[in-house]
């Protein structure tokens, strides 16, 4: 049997700077607008070098998009096991709103690319965003379990919130100015929670 063949560190970090500068790239100038060369000279490589670690731009572009949902589906995971109690959401709104907005790169790629690749929207609607809303949805049948939560359908309560999750990353960009100050940001993320634990309507209507 011929041994597995292991990437080498320096391989390994070549190989990143490739796929940041391409999520870099992809975001500001999209995918069709980027070329090869262009990835090569942001990310300090001979273009040689790209095809020796992908086989083509479109498997950098399928890289970028799943390993970077794979990294938010975890660190999302990792925040709702944390999380002290199923009333906390307010405090996972507002790290989101701040790790999001760092990854808003990533989330330009997923979302405007998706739209002109329908390939690469089924991998990721299949490999992330699907496994995403299951945890999501177990996570909330449990709060609906225990009588936290009122009784009703889970996945729909997962698929709001998780919407609210990717809108929280964009907000500093579109909902909120760029310069606003953490106190806004807090504000904004428990006004989001507000919502989406007690609604919008008086408990008299």
């Amino acid at each position: 049997m011929r041994p597995v063949s292991v990437p080498s560190s320096s391989e390994a970090e070549t190989q990143a700077r490739i796929l940041r500068a391409a999520r870099k790239l992809f975001a500001r100038r999209g995918y069709d607008g980027t070329t090869t060369r262009d990835l090569a000279q942001e990310a300090g490589v001979a273009e040689g070098t790209i095809f020796r670690h992908f086989e083509s731009k479109k498997a950098i572009l399928v890289e970028v998009a799943t390993q970077g949902w794979v990294e938010i589906l975890t660190d999302l995971l990792t925040e709702l096991s944390e999380m002290a109690s199923y009333r906390a959401i307010a405090q996972v709104m507002r790290k989101r709103m701040l790790n999001l907005h760092q990854n808003a790169d990533l989330l330009r790629v997923c979302f405007m690319e998706a739209q002109f690749h329908p390939d690469l929207r089924e991998q990721i609607q299949t490999d992330v965003i699907a496994k995403m809303t299951d945890v999501a949805e177990a996570f909330f049948e449990t709060a609906m379990d225990q009588g936290i939560y009122r009784r009703m359908n889970p996945r729909i309560v997962a698929q709001v919130f998780l919407g609210m999750f990717t809108i929280a990353g964009f907000s500093r960009d579109t909902i909120m100015p760029g310069d606003a100050p953490p106190q806004a940001m807090l504000e904004m993320a428990e006004g989001m929670a507000d919502i989406f634990l007690n609604g919008v309507l008086t408990s008299a209507s």
